[in-house]
């Protein structure tokens, strides 16, 4: 980063929709990693996950409404945002799904191609994928297709599909969406002619896995997801020709001798040079930080650092490599750690902001 550029943090966050669900920072490295609050939005009920276009000055938030039965649904709340300030101007709100009776079709994630053509969201609890695509001015037009997911498994918590997340491929190509109650991740082509959603085959995890976020390496030749359920992450070589994952290890998130049972996972993510990775635990309350071989998609533990928070759900690294934020849902705080290029390590800088049950932290940058 330089002088001509800002980085701002967008959260979301468990709200109901008196409360401020979204939450705008500036985020100073230069002077040590400090957090300033610029601006927040009301008027959201649990905006849990965001998604930033800086090119666009948007930002989407997912939130909740209720259908007039007894039911939930999903909705995407568009904001247009001035860099400057960090202040945010609601544009329009996109329902995403419709509930019947009391079903819920709420969403817990949300992602948006790199070129601006559609919105992909997950309902973890309706069991599906939503495909939206977005007019020239960036605003969600409307749902164009769903994936619905079926099945289950015969282990606690998986009775019925859980989507997670979906993440594009480095080129684009590809959707991925880990399903934690059926133990894989499905691999989706977007159709952009028909505008939908094409299921081109399974990745199978291993039983009681219970994928939840993925990422790939940024050198594109492997891809990494954590596993909710029984702390774990399971590593692939990725063929970006054929878009096929082939399993390589799976390792434990958790110190020897902690029991797995008293911990869960959440996000996953990259140093910025793909020589780390890193990935949050809640309950045992830390960051594990592996080595990487991208070439055999081997991980070799170096650490677990304290989060100094509980239920850590979600982190970011900044896109400059030289910080790490987590968002302590229970901790209700922000936690900045510097990080180390050269070892991978984790430091507290004394950093902190306070707020209330932090889902994600989204980092941008803006041109000054």
């Amino acid at each position: 980063m330089n002088e001509n550029t800002k980085l701002l943090l967008f959260t979301g966050s468990y709200a109901t929709a008196e409360e401020s669900g979204v939450q705008v920072y500036a985020f100073d490295g230069a002077a040590g990693g400090t957090l300033e609050r610029l601006d927040t939005a009301e008027g959201i009920t649990n905006p849990t996950f965001v998604n930033v276009d800086p090119s666009g000055l948007k930002l989407y938030a997912i939130g909740e409404k209720p259908n007039g039965e007894g039911g939930k649904e999903g909705e995407i709340v568009t904001f247009a945002i001035e860099p400057k300030t960090g202040k945010l101007t609601e544009l329009k709100r996109t329902p995403t799904m419709p509930a019947a009776g009391k079903g819920q079709t709420t969403t817990c994630n949300i992602n948006r191609d790199p070129e601006s053509e559609h919105i992909v969201v997950c309902s973890y609890h309706g069991g599906f994928v939503g495909l939206l695509t977005l007019d020239a001015d960036g605003l969600p037009v409307g749902l164009t297709d769903t994936a619905v997911h079926t099945g289950h498994r015969d282990l606690p918590g998986k009775d019925r599909p859980h989507p997670h997340s979906a993440i594009f491929s480095p080129d684009e190509r590809f959707l991925f969406v880990s399903d934690l109650g059926l133990d894989l991740i499905r691999t989706y082509r977007i159709n952009k002619e028909a505008k939908t959603l094409e299921a081109l085959g399974d990745t199978a995890l291993h039983e009681g896995a219970g994928p939840r976020h993925f990422v790939f390496h940024p050198d594109g030749k492997s891809a990494y997801v954590i596993n909710e359920l029984d702390s774990t992450v399971t590593s692939f070589l990725y063929n970006a020709a054929e878009g096929t994952l082939q399993t390589a290890i799976t390792v434990s998130t958790l110190p020897e001798g902690y029991p797995s049972e008293n911990n869960s996972c959440a996000e996953i993510a990259f140093s910025k040079d793909g020589r780390y990775l890193y990935g949050s635990n809640r309950g045992h309350d830390s960051v594990v930080v592996y080595a990487v071989n991208p070439a055999s998609a081997e991980l070799t533990l170096v650490e677990h650092v304290s989060t100094r928070g509980g239920h850590p759900r979600h982190f970011t690294v900044t896109p400059d490599g030289a910080y790490l934020i987590v968002a302590n849902r229970d901790g209700n705080n922000l936690v900045v750690f510097s990080l180390d290029t050269a070892s991978g390590r984790l430091t507290f800088t004394g950093n902190t902001a306070e707020l209330s049950k932090p889902v994600c932290v989204m980092p941008a940058v803006f041109a000054g």
